[in-house]
């Protein structure tokens, strides 16, 4: 029986990843060269994250202030999404800066979708670096005194600490790359993949697979790469099965891009489906073309001496498909951006957020407990649009928290007009309905505590946490945008707990005679509040500037 208090989910996943490393352990223990191999790529991947947090710190806002002026036309956004992912050499980065801005409307579907493109042509410079390096050169020792100055670098304030960890990025690159092929020379001896080689169609799927489960499981099609060019220059894989592989590993980059974009905008879910479409017709055009493509690479590097250097051929044969597939799919772009906003269309906005108080008549602003259930707390309202892609960057996540405010000074709005002992409909009125302001509230009348704790309270704790986790550099206009925000939320959700004390006496007033001095002076509170409360509606429904 499980423990109280403990999610079972979280259990089963604990003892999943106990047998995991159990079995990695053993597996460590049983061959010396797989060891070696799994400590270069582990080194390989920390490299790669030193790399990409090294070079983001260093740009500080410079990324985004960059996206958004490169993005005035399809070739500019090309161009952005090539030079950013030279720059950070992770597509998958690119990708999930891009959906964060296209989930916040800080650019455009068509735009984003032209930096996709970009980004697979990016990514291929990589590939082609660690291909020039070859395997005949060791180039372990270049990582000593590289490790040296990051570490020097370190105490040289916050700059220096950024280029520090670039530096120390490229040395446990160079290290990784240096154990992988000491590992794959290690294993050669007991274990020849080319045995296992398919015949025809079926081979090629099969890598394609093996690429696009790895890239899955490391999260970089890098690393994939970097074991496939390994692989190769020992003599393990030949190479069709590098290319089917490199195919692959073209595919299982779109995971992180959808992983970032479920339960976010749909904005952004669009974009992750263009890049799962774009990739998969790609592969599909490359697998049936793999054989012809390979000969081309093959012939186009002979003249150049080239002709026996599988690495080359390989990073060729990357460029090709992803520069093919690119011009393929850059006429359609605008086409396929106005489909995509059909097949995933913006969920209609309700009239009224709250669903307790929808179900109100418009005679009545109250209603039985049992025709709602609501005694029933577990449903409770959370943000809207704090997506975390959007905290890959200070302005994203500053339109995140605009949006959210907006969401939560909505539903303020509906809880502190029900406290009013007015259904929300009267927020969209040019005038008063009279009648309902001089009405007897019902007896079993929804409380605004309820509504704060279900609606409110969860709302401002997401908005608080999303605020708190953001971990990029401020400068002083987002320093002071930022308090601004807190200042903001905390405004209204004081102002919904005013109302909830409001409501007490309010109710127990408009339940006096008509005659009575203070039931009149709570009535024409009520009258000035709610026209308090249309000016707000209609301000939130105007194009305001900053």
């Amino acid at each position: 029986m499980s423990a109280p208090g403990r999610d079972p989910r979280q259990q089963w996943r604990l003892v999943v990843w106990v047998i995991a490393l159990a079995l990695l352990t053993l597996s460590f223990w049983l061959s010396d060269g797989w060891l070696a191999l799994c400590a270069g790529l582990a080194l390989f991947l920390f490299g790669m994250q030193c790399l990409e947090d090294g070079l983001r710190d260093l740009a500080g806002g410079q990324l985004e202030r960059l996206l958004t002026l490169s993005t005035a036309t399809p070739f500019k956004s090309l161009m952005f999404g090539v030079t950013a992912t030279m720059l950070v050499q992770s597509s998958s980065l690119v990708s999930l800066l891009t959906i964060a801005f296209i989930s916040t409307g800080l650019i455009k579907l068509a735009a984003g979708i032209s930096i996709l493109f970009g980004a697979n042509l990016g990514t291929t410079s990589g590939i082609w670096l660690l291909a020039l390096a070859g395997q005949n050169v060791s180039i372990g020792p270049l990582a000593l005194p590289l490790l040296v100055f990051g570490v020097v670098g370190s105490f040289a304030g916050a700059r220096g600490r950024a280029v520090g960890r670039v530096v120390l990025g490229g040395a446990f690159l160079f290290l990784g790359i240096d154990q992988m092929k000491r590992g794959f020379d290690a294993l050669a001896g007991d274990f020849d993949p080319l045995l296992y080689v398919l015949p025809g169609i079926a081979g090629a799927l099969l890598f394609t697979g093996i690429g696009l489960l790895a890239t899955v499981v490391l999260q970089s099609s890098h690393a994939t790469l970097m074991l496939t060019l390994a692989a190769l220059g020992s003599g393990q894989l030949g190479l069709e099965q590098g290319l089917a592989i490199a195919i692959g590993s073209n595919m299982g980059s779109t995971v992180t891009a959808v992983i970032g974009a479920l339960g976010g905008a749909r904005a952004g879910q669009r974009l992750a489906l263009a890049h799962v479409l774009f990739n998969l017709l790609t592969a599909a055009l490359a697998l049936a073309l793999l054989v012809p493509m390979s000969l081309l690479v093959q012939a186009a590097t002979a003249p150049l001496g080239l002709g026996d250097n599988v690495l080359i051929q390989l990073a060729l044969f990357h460029t090709l498909f992803n520069a093919t597939g690119v011009l393929l799919f850059w006429p359609w772009q605008g086409w396929l951006a106005e489909r995509l906003q059909r097949w995933l269309p913006d969920p209609q906005e309700p009239a009224v957020l709250i669903s307790e108080l929808a179900v109100l008549p418009e005679h009545a602003a109250s209603v039985t407990a049992s025709a709602v259930q609501i005694t029933d707390l577990e449903v409770v309202t959370h943000a809207r649009y704090l997506d975390d892609s959007a905290l890959a960057t200070a302005d994203s996540a500053a339109c995140a928290v605009v949006k959210e405010l907006q969401h939560l000074g909505r539903l303020s709005l509906e809880v502190i007009c029900h406290a009013l002992y007015l259904p929300v409909s009267q927020l969209n009125r040019a005038s008063a309905n009279e009648g309902l302001l001089s009405a007897r509230p019902e007896p079993h009348a929804l409380e605004a505590e309820l509504l704060y704790q279900r609606h409110i309270k969860g709302v401002y704790g997401d908005l608080l946490g999303f605020m708190g986790r953001l971990e990029v550099n401020l400068d002083e206009a987002h320093q002071q945008f930022w308090v601004r925000c807190q200042v903001a939320a905390l405004q209204l959700v004081d102002a919904v707990k005013d109302a909830k004390h409001l409501q007490k006496n309010l109710g127990r007033y408009l339940r006096t005679e008509q005659e009575d001095v203070a039931r009149d002076a709570y009535v024409r509170l009520r009258r000035h509040l709610l026209g308090v409360l249309q000016q707000v509606r209609e301000l939130g429904r105007m194009d305001l500037p900053e």
